[in-house]
């Protein structure tokens, strides 16, 4: 007779966070890499909602009403640096941080900055990288909402 393993319920790190550091939306085209970032951020106490591409990302990203944006570059629809473009043109997400989490070119960084993105993270990254970035950019967007610059977004 051949062994069988039968295993339970698994934990999920899919679940909302009570007292979350903040909200986070995750935008990448690959699925590991999508999880990945999901437990990293959830495991510290992030609250973590995730797209698949840049148009999903713009979908959402009104109803989700995130604190910080992560965006991979290359993902079919529309890319991470389009992704970006439509969130600056909007006043809704004009001041929303985003991270750039992708293998990019100098070119790409420098254009990045260039358009507006606030962080750069390149792939492979490391996961306590990941977490420094993500809290760096709410702590700088919560400063900027104690001093009275309008956020920019639609919450309320």
């Amino acid at each position: 007779m051949a062994k069988s393993r039968t295993r339970g319920p698994r934990p999920t790190y899919s679940r909302v966070v009570s007292g979350a550091s903040g909200r986070v939306l995750v935008v990448d085209d690959n699925k590991v890499i999508r999880q990945l970032i999901r437990v990293n951020l959830e495991l510290e106490g992030f609250e973590v909602v995730t797209a698949n591409d840049g148009a999903e990302c713009l979908d959402v990203v009104h109803h989700v009403l995130p604190d910080v944006i992560t965006l991979d570059v290359v993902m079919p629809r529309l890319d991470g640096f389009g992704a970006v473009a439509k969130l600056r043109a909007d006043p809704r997400t004009r001041q929303l941080p985003v991270a750039i989490v992708s293998a990019c070119t100098q070119y790409e960084v420098e254009a990045g900055v260039a358009d507006g993105v606030d962080a750069f993270l390149a792939k492979p990254f490391e996961p306590a990288e990941l977490v420094r970035v993500v809290r760096r950019l709410i702590e700088r967007r919560d400063r900027r909402e104690r001093k009275g610059t309008p956020a920019g977004r639609g919450r309320g």
